[in-house]
């Protein structure tokens, strides 16, 4: 029987990154989509006319007992709220990153599905991203050597603003550059380097309006227990992008150029089922070496696909959630710190 499905949210997040991958494989079944926007309810009965298309929240509680799996892809600040509701309703619960506004609301919602016995994790997509898992492998083959430098971006050309919500969520509601590209950042660094000792940033507003006090144009050095320095940009005010990753060890660097291919594919329509998704574009290709000696590197295919069988077998079979909900606290309390001394 397949993973009943309700989908809360059908922004960019839930249109390009959640209900794609619901409706490919055959362990789910997109039950029930929540959208309150008209245009969106359009697009969502076109493309998915087995579901039901519903305007409030309330309405997928009236289904409860018909669903497995809960996915919240809304703004931040009702992520915590949203995802007690339906654990509350004995449902299993994917959470869009940021997880939650603070890493103790974070905390208290893994001890809420600990008690109720559910599935809790968090859609941390960029750890399948086809470039990260090329710096992975190379690192774990030890083709860098010992990692000095690991330098990361996620940088965009938006000097008009945030669109939609983000225009006007404050801080303490999730809102900012660092909640929501430096969360896929950090992550990652905590991922290839582990526990970090040490953490430097600078937070910076350069959008002159006052709608809200967030962050758009961020640094963050992160000093690892291991001696790895991470410098991690994340920016929507980058006229001209830097390299995505610029990672230096004791006997090779690698350098790549672009982003991961696939969010643009979805946003196009693609299916994650398609024979060539996920595939690097050739001008993508990352270099590999030292000095003169230098050169390309076949990146690994990218996989968000892997976040939702990964679910599955945790939901069917009891095997580990994709992504532990206790890697998103540790970095929301970076994250926090970081405004704390900012």
């Amino acid at each position: 029987m397949p993973i009943r499905t309700a989908l809360i949210g059908y922004g960019v997040a839930g249109r390009v990154f959640h209900a794609p991958f619901v409706a490919a494989y055959d362990t789910y079944q997109l039950d029930v989509v929540v959208t309150a926007d008209p245009e969106r309810a359009a697009t969502a009965r076109q493309r998915y006319p087995g579901a039901r298309i519903v305007s409030t929240v309330d309405d997928v509680w009236r289904y409860a007992d018909e669903l497995d799996l809960v996915v919240v892809a809304t703004p931040p600040a009702s992520h915590v709220a949203l995802a007690r509701q339906a654990l509350a309703h004995r449902l299993h619960v994917v959470v869009d990153k940021p997880f939650a506004p603070s890493a103790a609301e974070a905390r208290a919602l893994i001890e809420a599905a600990e008690r109720a016995g559910r599935v809790l994790t968090v859609f941390q997509n960029r750890r399948f991203d086809g470039d990260f898992r090329t710096v992975r492998r190379l690192i774990g083959e030890g083709a860098l050597g010992d990692v000095y430098t690991f330098e990361s971006r996620f940088e965009w050309w938006k000097p008009q603003g945030a669109g939609r919500w983000k225009a006007t969520t404050r801080i303490a509601d999730g809102g900012g550059i660092l909640y929501d590209l430096g969360t896929h950042l950090i992550d990652q660094a905590l991922v290839l380097f582990g526990e970090v000792t040490d953490v430097w940033a600078d937070p910076v507003r350069r959008a002159e309006d006052a709608a809200t006090d967030a962050d758009d144009d961020t640094f963050v050095a992160l000093r690892h227990a291991g001696g790895t320095r991470s410098r991690l940009v994340m920016s929507s005010r980058s006229a001209l992008p830097g390299p995505r990753f610029h990672v230096l060890g004791s006997r090779a660097a690698f350098t790549t150029w672009g982003l991961d291919p696939q969010e643009a594919a979805l946003a196009a329509g693609a299916s994650p089922t398609d024979p060539d998704f996920g595939v690097e574009p050739a001008d993508h290709r990352g270099v590999l070496g030292a000095g003169t000696d230098v050169h390309d590197v076949t990146g690994e295919r990218g996989d968000y696909g892997a976040f939702y069988r990964g679910l599955a077998d945790a939901v069917l079979d009891g095997a580990p959630v994709p992504v532990d909900p206790r890697d998103a606290v540790a970095v929301l309390d970076i994250i926090e710190r970081i405004h704390r001394t900012a």
